[in-house]
């Protein structure tokens, strides 16, 4: 008994000092802790296998006293409950066995802020706590083995390890967003210190059971309680911005996600190349689906190392309009995309700036110039003429892709002696003739991997539906004229058909939201002083 006496007797010191700093140092739950613990432990096994002698002791050593001098605290029913389930948490626990571990440690934590007015003498014990909880979660969930048990045992109860251990962490971010110690754009003080730090384990158990869905609650209750978060520490901004741009990315909502997640990049030391290099793993994707490509000198940066093999085909894909190079760069970093949660939104939203830049190029290589084009005074006497996109040039450069997406190769033909200039030429142009079958026949394509899907054939109808969807979306400007087969080009007087026809998607997406009156700058979630 001499180890538990002198431990709560060290303890009733902390608490009367009201010293919250050494408290969390003490009540340690980690299996790595000081062996001391540990002989602890063996000393109530030995000792108190009754639950209620030990009871009897913890409450002689932590006696509640009524008239404590000004600046001195005395321990309170909730504080001696915890420690009841603490000391017994330490008689109990067997780390080889985790999931009992981890229904001990879940209900330690629940313990720890049960009373909500003296609780915030805990408030530091309660953030040492979950960070144990969160670790020990998300060392069961990666042990499908023992999950699996769970599942067994009682089949009506859906809910994952990580889902149960974010309801009790959950509990204590309500607990202290609502505590009123502070006013709401004032420095936080009690309990509102730990908003962001128990919002941020929150937020990890969710994301890494994937139920992103049910972080909306986290962020829709900090816009409407929390302080702005600029009043927090680095490590809890950049945190909180990162989960929250990954939640908006997971929702479509690039533009928001872009501004958490380049706040957060821009938050991290450069020396913190693994942090920087996380976030870069999703601000880089979202910057693509904005159509904005990476420059050279950010993916020559140290933390963009691991990065660059990955996402600089898919960028040249994007800017050449290559479907074939952009399927090779998805096929083989599949695994790692698909792990991180980017597969499906790249492989689809990415599309439409594909089609944009192989429309682009086909008017490039097929774009005549009338004479008024050419002519100098052409700006003071603008012509007529629209510069127009054969939608069926555009339809013959799909066909191609597609072929070769199918493992056509390009044929060698063997010029004829007879043949004559204007005969090469028409064999030169036709795209039959320009591909053949691979020696084992094409290739079986996914419903995703092809143009439109899987080995389906690129039609007339398809061209004119993504043109229509690109022109919806201003990365074209111009219209479809229906029976002449062709895109004109509107607003080709001021500038060149080129420019006035292709906008820059992010152009074209800042001012489509600018229309729709969406404030760029507003992300729900992200509370500013």
């Amino acid at each position: 008994m001499a180890l538990l006496l002198q431990f709560l007797t060290q303890i009733r010191t902390f608490v009367r000092a009201q010293n919250s700093d050494e408290l969390r140092n003490w009540l340690q739950v980690e299996p790595n802790a000081h062996q001391q613990y540990h002989q602890l432990a063996a000393e109530l096994r030995n000792q108190f296998r009754s639950g209620s002698g030990l009871e009897d002791t913890i409450e002689k050593c932590l006696p509640e006293e009524d008239d404590v001098p000004e600046g001195q605290g005395s321990p309170w029913p909730g504080f001696i409950t915890f420690m009841k389930d603490y000391m017994l948490f330490w008689r109990d626990v067997d780390y080889d066995d985790l999931l009992g571990a981890h229904t001990l440690l879940s209900g330690l934590v629940n313990t720890a802020f049960a009373h909500p007015t003296y609780g915030g003498m805990l408030l530091k014990t309660a953030m040492s706590l979950c960070e144990s909880l969160s670790r020990l979660t998300m060392m069961l969930s990666k042990r499908p083995d023992l999950t699996r048990q769970i599942r067994n045992v009682d089949a009506d109860d859906r809910k994952s390890i990580a889902e149960t251990s974010a309801e009790i962490i959950q509990k204590i971010f309500t607990t202290c967003l609502t505590d009123r110690s502070s006013t709401r754009y004032s420095k936080p003080e009690g309990k509102k210190v730990g908003v962001y730090m128990f919002a941020n384990l929150v937020l990890k158990l969710l994301f890494a059971c994937r139920r992103t869905h049910l972080a909306k609650q986290i962020f829709t209750n900090i816009s409407t309680n929390s302080p702005p978060l600029s009043l927090y520490p680095a490590a809890q901004r950049v945190t909180f911005l990162y989960y929250l741009g990954r939640f908006n990315l997971a929702n479509c909502h690039f533009v928001r996600a872009a501004l958490c997640l380049e706040e957060a990049y821009l938050q991290i030391p450069p020396a913190l190349t693994s942090h920087r290099c996380l976030v870069l793993s999703y601000l880089i994707p979202c910057s693509l689906l904005l159509g904005r490509l990476p420059s050279k000198v950010l993916l020559s940066r140290p933390e963009s190392a691991t990065l660059a093999p990955i996402f600089h085909p898919l960028s040249q894909a994007i800017r050449r309009g290559d479907f074939v190079l952009f399927q090779n760069a998805l096929a083989i970093h599949e695994k790692w995309l698909f792990d991180k949660g980017l597969l499906l939104v790249l492989t689809h939203r990415l599309r439409p700036l594909l089609w944009r830049s192989l429309a682009r190029k086909t008017f490039l290589l097929t774009y005549a110039p009338g004479p008024d084009d050419t002519n100098p005074n052409a700006a003071a006497a603008p012509s007529r003429r629209a510069a127009t996109l054969d939608l069926a040039d555009l339809h013959t450069t799909a066909t191609y892709l597609q072929r070769r997406l199918e493992g056509y190769i390009p044929s060698k033909h063997q010029r004829p002696s007879n043949a004559t200039p204007a005969f090469m030429k028409a064999v030169s142009h036709d795209a039959s003739s320009t591909l053949v079958p691979p020696p084992g026949g094409p290739k079986k394509l996914r419903p995703n991997e092809g143009l439109v899907w899987g080995n389906s054939p690129v039609e007339m109808d398809d061209v004119e539906m993504n043109v229509a969807t690109l022109i919806q979306l201003g990365f074209m400007h111009g219209y479809i004229a229906h029976s002449q087969g062709r895109f004109a080009v509107m607003g080709a007087t001021k500038k060149s058909p080129t420019l006035a026809g292709w906008p820059a998607p992010w152009t074209a997406i800042k001012e489509r939201q600018y229309e729709e009156e969406v404030d760029l700058d507003d992300v729900p979630g992200w509370v500013k002083g």
